[in-house]
């Protein structure tokens, strides 16, 4: 018996994969256009979001910045700043737990899953919009650390290079919170679960001091865990400065965390209720 594929057959399979790839794409640019619009929709919480970060930069660079000494030529901006971006774009990441959960809890899920459209677009465009989120986020707060003293002297390359080095960490690691999310009965729920996970990765890491400061005991975890690798490497691009193999171990971590928190999220998506 003959089982070869005739040409004719074989463009016919990749002319349909193709078709569903662009469909798959149109559905998961229109949830994210989706949930875009419902963050303009409610100003004041794109507000508030925007206003967390300004007040961690205002709080260190003039409250807590004298204190912190760095061995950074421009000072404590100069390190705080590159910092400060990364624990935005990875408290952005974990809008994506809170927003599913909101979905779940009006019963939007159940309604995507009812219509014509592709079963990753939800997950997809969810972590899309949030993606652009911190886009925005990202450019304001520039804004205010030039405003604030802030000078990156690595150049323009390099700051767009460490800008997408940053936003492509949080966005691997917002599948994690999609899995948070999906499995919180609520977003209030889902925002206390995200907690615990959150804060010692930014705190305990380099974002606001030198690993050095702090005691022995916790200073292999602080210079060694996925958040002090990326800010090791965004500041050391913005900075123009040796970051060692920085960035490729952010870029493993984000891969890493991609490949394993991905599908379980998808899984998660396809059992939620």
């Amino acid at each position: 018996m003959n089982t070869t594929t005739s040409p004719r057959g074989l463009t016919g399979t990749v002319t349909r994969a193709a078709v569903a790839l662009k469909w798959a794409a149109s559905d998961v640019l229109t949830v994210a256009r989706r949930n875009l619009m419902a963050l303009i929709r409610i100003p004041t919480s794109l507000v508030f979001t925007m206003l967390q970060p300004v007040m961690f930069v205002l709080l260190f660079r003039y409250v807590f910045g004298g204190a912190i000494k760095t061995s950074d030529p421009g000072g404590y901006v100069n390190f705080l700043i590159p910092g400060i971006l990364v624990q935005t774009t990875v408290f952005g990441a974990v809008n994506t737990a809170i927003g599913l959960a909101e979905d779940l809890q009006r019963g939007l899920i159940e309604r995507f899953r009812a219509l014509p459209m592709a079963r990753s677009a939800v997950l997809m465009g969810r972590t899309v919009s949030d993606l652009f989120r911190n886009v925005l986020i990202l450019i304001v707060l520039t804004l205010v650390g030039f405003a604030v003293g802030f000078r990156p002297h690595g150049g323009v390359v390099a700051y767009f290079q460490a800008s997408a080095l940053m936003l492509m960490f949080a966005f691997c690691l917002s599948w994690g919170f999609a899995y948070i999310g999906l499995a919180a009965p609520n977003s209030e729920t889902a925002q206390a679960m995200t907690f615990p996970l959150v804060f010692p990765i930014t705190f305990a890491s380099s974002i606001f001091v030198p690993p050095t400061s702090m005691p022995s005991w916790l200073q292999g975890f602080a210079e060694n865990q996925p958040v002090s690798q990326a800010a090791h490497a965004v500041r050391g691009l913005m900075l123009g400065t040796p970051h060692g193999n920085a960035s490729w171990i952010t870029l493993g971590w984000a891969i890493a965390a991609l490949v394993i928190l991905a599908p379980l999220a998808t899984r998660k998506y396809r059992r939620a209720a």
